[in-house]
């Protein structure tokens, strides 16, 4: 798994590395246009301005959220990859920061209309998966919703399979949702398949 000063290295070649591989279909970001456009439609027929997203990267979607009138508040722990994100959203609230240890302290009693983690929670231990999802919950206003997109599996005989084919791709040191195991902790919540290896879950306000 890569580390902030990783990140920080792969930032310049990051859009692209992921354009191939969504071209390709191949894992791990086959499906990537189709879930980051899938999340922009969904945050864009709602009454959303208030935007949440944890993961930052480059900005790729909450650029485009920024530039259609939402208030972006973004996280992320690689310099590179919030300055290339500050290119693009020059009045965003982006932050330095590692959500492994949860939320930034300075977001305490902030609410946002949307939530969105794109290709990132799959670094998280399954373990602190649900915790976390539960604490996003607490920053949703009345009808919010959190929008998970990733390298994710219906179950986890999907995600088995996803490994067998990848072969020295499948990177054992990410860990990638499975709704099964998440779905019955979160009511309301759904998920949906986008490519052999990728997914949206949604989660609202409970």
């Amino acid at each position: 798994m890569l580390n902030s000063e990783g990140f920080d290295l792969w930032a310049g070649g990051y859009d692209r590395s992921v354009q191939m591989s969504d071209e390709e279909n191949s894992y791990p970001f086959a499906g990537y246009k189709r879930v980051l456009g899938m999340i922009y439609a969904s945050i864009r027929e709602m009454p959303a301005r208030r935007v949440l997203d944890i993961g930052l990267g480059t900005g790729i979607m909450a650029g485009r959220l920024y530039r259609a009138g939402c208030h972006i508040t973004g996280i992320d722990f690689s310099d590179r990859m919030l300055q290339i994100a500050r290119e693009k959203m020059p009045d965003g609230n982006l932050i330095r920061h590692d959500f492994s240890t949860g939320l930034p302290c300075r977001l305490q009693g902030e609410i946002f209309d949307a939530i969105v983690c794109t290709y990132a929670i799959h670094h998280l231990p399954d373990p602190q998966k649900a915790p976390f999802l539960a604490a996003l919950q607490e920053h949703l206003a009345p009808g919010g919703k959190i929008f998970i997109g990733d390298v994710a599996f219906s179950s986890r005989s999907d995600l088995d399979a996803c490994r067998r084919i990848s072969g020295d791709e499948w990177d054992d040191e990410e860990f990638y949702p499975v709704a099964d195991e998440i779905l019955p902790l979160f009511p309301g919540a759904r998920f949906e398949p986008i490519s052999f290896c990728s997914g949206i879950l949604t989660l609202s306000r409970p």
